[in-house]
């Protein structure tokens, strides 16, 4: 296998991208191609890692101020106003199994503080599953900074969130 490499999405990407989102089911939902090039499209961060030649992992984040309905995204849009504070909210990030645990997650999340601090934000802001459970997302996001600043459940009550945030320090890069 190649190193892999962080790179821009590219609209030839999609089919791959679905492919990879649904394959990591119940941590992310089941996202019809439409659907999920709406999302790319809302996205102020779009960074896709390829290996071997093909994408195998990518990172979505959005800025406020979207018509964006995810139960999560408004959450974070109504705190956000109630704090007077700017993010970038990451509606997900998804490795391919075997690109896990190599370190390409921070590589990810350093695109997004990095736009986070171009466009003056405070935070960046990401939900985790805890029912259905994704400890290892949990501890992954623990150890980048993110803490716990709400819970709600989700999709008619399936699934409960824990919505997080990690504060922008705008003299480092992630």
């Amino acid at each position: 296998m190649s190193d892999p490499l962080l790179r821009a999405y590219l609209e030839t990407d999609l089919d791959a991208l679905v492919a990879i989102n649904d394959e990591a089911y119940p941590a992310v939902p089941i996202t019809p191609a439409a659907e999920l090039a709406a999302l790319v499209a809302m996205s102020s961060v779009v960074v896709v890692v390829e290996a071997d030649g093909r994408p195998a992992g990518f990172v979505l984040g959005m800025s406020p101020g979207l018509g964006y309905q995810s139960e999560n995204y408004v959450f974070f849009s109504d705190r956000a106003r109630e704090l007077d504070r700017g993010f970038v909210y990451v509606d997900r990030i998804v490795l391919s199994p075997k690109l896990r645990s190599q370190g390409l997650g921070p590589q990810l999340y350093a695109a997004v503080f990095d736009e986070a601090r171009r466009v003056g934000a405070s935070e960046v802001l990401c939900e985790v599953n805890v029912e259905p459970p994704n400890p290892g997302s949990l501890a992954f996001h623990t150890r980048l900074g993110f803490v716990e600043v709400g819970r709600q459940q989700t999709k008619g009550g399936a699934n409960t969130v824990a919505l997080l945030a990690a504060p922008v320090d705008s003299s480092t890069s992630e």
